[in-house]
């Protein structure tokens, strides 16, 4: 017989049948996944079946009776039937008169068929739809269609938005969409204005579009006043960094003029040649070179200034041990109190080492003049000859941008602002008096401090530019959570499935097929491979292990943040639009975000590299955003909380919760975790408090059950005060050994007991630590649609109540950079090989850029502003 193609519905899917037909030869045997919209599974809208017995579809007249009355909407008819041919192996031989009489049968059906297809095949677009007949009628005289946007069914009742009739689009979504999609909006509402006119459509083809809506406001005022105030503000805050920095440079090059015995005017320093997309670090501390250094012509071996100056002085800081703490693996059970002598793994951190016990490195040390050899090759050079002095910028770039400064500001004045560290006048509130207003939330109970309450600013009231209260908060480094941000947005929606499917087709078209991920199982702190939609079921339906204790997985940065605005371009704009206080957070425009001051175009001018044509990028830190996709349970279980652990970002930090679900675990869950609670608090006792008090422990259980009257929120965070530092890294130094990690084994050792992100405070060890050191934290819930703002140098960690989506941003504010240096220093004495080590903000260069920035386009609003007004401005002639 030969292949027969037949293909039913409307002739408007010519164009979609070609295509299936195409697959369905190229595909032809193979099972495909089918589409599920409702389940939020997706996949093609077509199956092939491969079947040994019988590879042709017989159609009967009363299937093309059915097709004939098919009441689906011709953009619905996207099901084929692709052509087969029965295989010739199979079939029997036939006499001559046996295969005339078939033939003759298969000629009249053929006729049909072709009849049909004739028949089907009107002109207009009235003779068509005169040609369908509907068995799902629309109730809309002006629109003759009942498909649902979203799900491209026809068969369900749908709610027309009037907005879209207006303009002829007639877009229609049904009730099960609006039930599953958009709970948020009620029928009037999507009458009203549907998904697509909110921008907050999620389907399939709205999701991955990339003509996104753009910000009204992006944190750069259009005002030339406005921009003038702003950079001063800049430069008041930089110019004393400048001014170190450049001194520094200078000290170095007095060195230089000593070694060479010439005078300083007569020190050539040679500029290397740096291309725009390399990042030079110092090979022994791991910072980032921002100009001066010292180099070895031999091996290339690098030096900053300030391992320079340590060296001279005999007193290098760096630690040039690789530290190795080792974690053995003793089981599953161990993990749930029992015992267990089985070792399977030894698992080392912060990284691995081979050889436990190191030969002294050799000595290094500077010549009577100053001048350092090249380190041997134990240290990472190659100890023949001396490390000379090079610069990147040239030798005067920064001196004279520090004198441009200076001048500007002696000519136009500094910025009306005050950088004393005094208390807002909102915080008279906190002396015994019961706070109404909403505006400040009560975070610790320290009977010495006002600073326990702290800001909390409904997002619709902050304006652009208006800035002085968020200041007054942010200098002193106290966290400010803005409230319901998400009410700024499109209503665009963060369901994990949502995110899923606008995600999964581009991984597909980027040629990969592999839908697995890496997430962090919070109860031996361990890296588990879990299929993408797998994790995603349980973020909304829960998991547990073995034993009913529940499985509290975390899934860092998905996508990957360099990636995170091209896969997910609606949900950028979408965060970016709920950004409060964009001066300093946007990530590409904010006047007062420094990171947003690396430009390209800026450093080829500053190298001398303007009129090059290159497609080549400036490197520029990682600063998100970041999604955090976390399980969360309402009750501190006090061992696998869905947690992040105590640490401190060497920049400031804006954290949005952006999404929410609640997982209810059964009652008989409950018992068999009240069971294995009290089996952890044994062997708790054993091994982690054998020398303390029981009494305290009994203590710590009563309290961890206290901290269930938090279940309202999303997520709990402790944030320190930056002058409690020093105390409670005391605190953790001491009592390390009573917290677990890796393979729940107890903390034997400690590197940095913050920057080691191993150690998480229950509400046992957080009113251990204000009974021992009068620490507290400011403790607060952040709740849906809320963000938090974190100063740079405030320790803190989170515990999810619920399964959350965070989307984090990092940015470093002029009232912080002080603080990023400091941090940047502290990190830099890390051992090698520790997590922290690495300077990946590059804070130093990013103030040079930044203050540079200011004052070039401080001076060029000067004279813009100058010629509008035909008046000199700022002492200008």
């Amino acid at each position: 017989m030969e292949e027969s193609n037949v293909k039913f519905g409307a002739m408007e899917d010519v164009k979609a049948g070609s295509l299936l037909e195409v697959k369905g030869t190229e595909l032809q045997g193979k099972q495909m996944p089918v589409k599920n919209e409702e389940q939020g599974i997706e996949g093609d809208d077509f199956s092939l079946k491969n079947e040994k017995d019988s590879l042709t579809e017989k159609i009967t007249k009363e299937e093309i009776d059915c097709a004939n009355n098919s009441e689906i909407e011709p953009r619905d008819k996207t099901r084929a039937i692709s052509r087969v041919s029965k295989s010739k192996d199979n079939k029997p031989k036939e006499t001559k008169a046996e295969k005339d009489e078939q033939d003759s049968d298969n000629g009249s059906q053929h006729k049909k068929y072709r009849n049909l297809r004739k028949k089907r095949s009107p002109e207009t677009m009235e003779e068509r739809r005169a040609c369908t007949k509907r068995k799902y009628i629309s109730d809309d005289p002006k629109d003759a269609y009942q498909m649902c946007h979203q799900c491209m069914k026809s068969d369900r009742k749908v709610v027309r938005c009037s907005e879209c009739a207006q303009k002829n689009q007639h877009k229609r979504y049904c009730f099960p969409c609006i039930e599953r999609w958009y709970p948020e909006l009620s029928e009037e509402d999507i009458v009203k204005a549907c998904p697509c006119c909110r921008n907050s459509c999620n389907c399939k083809a709205c999701l991955r579009r990339f003509n996104v809506p753009k910000d009204l406001y992006s944190g750069d005022p259009k005002n030339n006043l406005e921009k003038i105030w702003f950079f001063k503000y800049l430069i008041s805050y930089l110019l004393p960094f400048l001014e170190e920095f450049s001194q520094n440079q200078s000290a170095e090059k007095d060195v230089e003029a000593k070694i060479r015995g010439s005078s300083l005017s007569d020190v050539k320093i040679e500029k290397i040649d740096y291309s725009i997309d390399e990042r030079l670090y110092c090979n022994n501390c791991r910072t980032s070179i921002v100009d001066f250094h010292r180099s070895c012509s031999s091996c290339s071996y690098d030096l900053c200034v300030t391992c320079c100056k340590e060296i001279r002085e005999g007193c290098l800081r760096v630690c040039d041990r690789d530290v190795v703490i080792k974690y053995e693996d003793k089981g599953i059970d161990y993990l749930h109190g029992k015992e267990s002598l089985k070792k399977k793994l030894t698992r080392v951190s912060p990284s691995e080492s081979n050889s436990s016990e190191e030969l002294p490195l050799p000595e290094w040390k500077a010549t009577e003049l100053g001048q350092i050899p090249c380190p041997p090759k134990e240290r990472g050079g190659c100890g023949h000859g001396n490390l000379e002095l090079k610069c990147i910028f040239g030798e005067n770039w920064v001196s004279d941008l520090k004198e441009n400064a200076k001048k500007i500001v002696l000519s136009c004045g500094s910025a009306e602002v005050s950088h004393s560290q005094s208390q807002c006048p909102c915080f008279e509130l906190n002396k015994g008096v019961n706070v109404e207003d909403e505006q400040l939330r009560k975070a610790a109970n320290r009977g010495d401090s006002d600073d326990n309450y702290l800001y909390c600013p409904l997002a619709s009231d902050i304006q652009p530019g208006k800035l002085e209260h968020f200041r007054r908060h942010w200098i002193m480094g106290e966290p400010i959570v803005v409230r319901d941000v998400l009410k700024l947005t499109s209503g665009l929606s963060w369901d994990p499935m949502v995110m899923w499917r606008a995600c999964r087709q581009i991984l597909i078209k980027k040629g990969s097929s592999d839908l697995m991920v890496t997430a962090l199982d919070c109860l031996d702190s361990c890296e588990v491979d879990i299929n993408i939609h797998q994790f995603f079921t349980g973020y909304t339906e829960g998991r547990k292990h073995y034993n009913s204790w529940p499985e509290m997985l975390k899934l860092k940065d998905w996508p990957p943040s360099t990636l995170f605005e091209k896969r997910l371009p609606r949900h950028g704009a979408e965060f970016l639009s709920a950004l409060p206080y964009k001066e300093y957070t946007h990530p590409r425009s904010g006047i007062l975000n420094l990171a947003a001051k690396l430009s390209t175009e800026k450093l080829k001018e500053i190298l001398n590299l303007k009129n090059t044509k290159s497609s080549v990028e400036m490197l520029k830190p990682d600063l998100g955003p970041k999604t955090y996709i976390a399980y969360g349970f309402p009750e501190e279980l006090g061992r696998g909380d869905s947690v992040t652990k105590l640490h401190c970002d060497m920049s400031d930090a804006v954290n949005v919760l952006m999404h929410t679900a609640d997982v209810d675990p059964k009652k008989h869950q409950f018992s068999k975790i009240e069971k294995l609670k009290k089996d952890h608090i044994k062997q708790d006792r054993r091994e982690l408090f054998c020398n303390a008090n029981t009494d305290d422990k009994e203590t710590g259980i009563t309290m961890q059950e206290s901290e269930s009257a938090f279940i309202q929120g999303g997520a709990i965070w402790d944030i320190f005060r930056r002058q409690d530092v020093p105390k409670l890294e005391e605190y953790l130094r001491k009592h390390h050994k009573e917290f677990r990690h890796i393979y729940g084994c107890p903390v034997e050792q400690v590197v940095h007991p913050i920057h080691d992100q191993s150690l998480y405070l229950t509400s046992y060890h957080k009113a251990k630590l204000k009974e021992e050191f009068g620490v507290e934290p400011w403790t607060f819930v952040q709740n849906l649609g809320e963000a938090v703002f974190i100063p740079a140098g405030c320790p803190h960690q989170v515990r999810n109540l619920k399964s959350c989506i965070k989307v984090a941003l990092d940015f470093v504010s002029p009232e912080n950079l002080g603080e990023c240096i400091r941090l940047t220093e502290e990190f830099r004495i890390l051992p090698q090989n520790h997590r922290a080590k690495e300077d990946k903000l590059e804070v130093k260069k990013m103030a040079i850029h930044a203050i540079n920035h200011a004052v070039t386009g401080l001076e060029d609003l000067i004279l813009a502003v100058a010629q509008e007004a035909k008046e000199p401005v700022c002492g200008t002639d």
